[in-house]
């Protein structure tokens, strides 16, 4: 799935029409939401959405990055803790919104359709986990994490709590959330 070519759009139509999909993939999820829906309620014609993304999927993909935006970036103060306590306090946000409800539709798309799960990867998590990575190592050159530790594994020790919750439901995410997941993985991180 390739992403539009921001070029050839009307600033007017294309925000129109990322507002009509999320606002139908909250109402109706993903499998119910149609292209004819968002560009009927974007007061936009069918083959305008067509000529920029391929899919609903690419349309929802869109938007959902925009609207993290950049809630979700790593600041790099010097401190490991607090630096990670402002980002995962961002995602903790996002992740208990209802306006980001759409996301979790697009983690269940990416399941089945490999296209979505490239996209969905390219587009939102890969670029953040890669921010991730390089703050963690950047912490690891100063002494504030230990040099043995994977950091991939450190990335999933400290966001898959949270995405547990939201996609399995067991308890809500919440802001207490960050800093007990912060006690509990630092503590096996920190250097000895």
């Amino acid at each position: 799935m390739t992403m539009p070519n921001q070029e050839r759009r009307s600033d007017r139509a294309r925000a129109a029409i990322l507002a009509a999909a999320l606002d139908l993939c909250r109402e109706q999820g993903l499998a119910r939401t149609t292209m004819e829906e968002i560009a009927k309620k974007a007061q936009v014609g069918k083959q305008t959405i067509y000529r920029w993304w391929p899919s609903k999927a690419a349309v929802l993909l869109e938007a959902v990055n925009e609207l993290a935006g950049r809630a979700t970036d790593f600041p790099d103060t010097g401190d490991l803790y607090a630096d990670l306590h402002t980002q995962m306090t961002g995602v903790a946000t996002l992740l208990s919104s209802p306006r980001l409800v759409p996301y979790l539709s697009l983690i269940g798309a990416a399941q089945d359709d490999p296209d979505v799960l490239r996209s969905f990867l390219d587009a939102i998590i890969l670029p953040r986990i890669r921010a991730a990575a390089e703050r963690l190592r950047q912490a690891q050159k100063q002494g504030q994490l230990r040099e043995d530790v994977d950091v991939d594994d450190v990335i999933e020790l400290l966001y898959g709590p949270f995405y547990y919750r939201a996609l399995i439901r067991t308890r809500p995410v919440t802001l207490a959330q960050v800093d007990e997941v912060l006690r509990l993985a630092l503590s096996g991180v920190e250097p000895r």
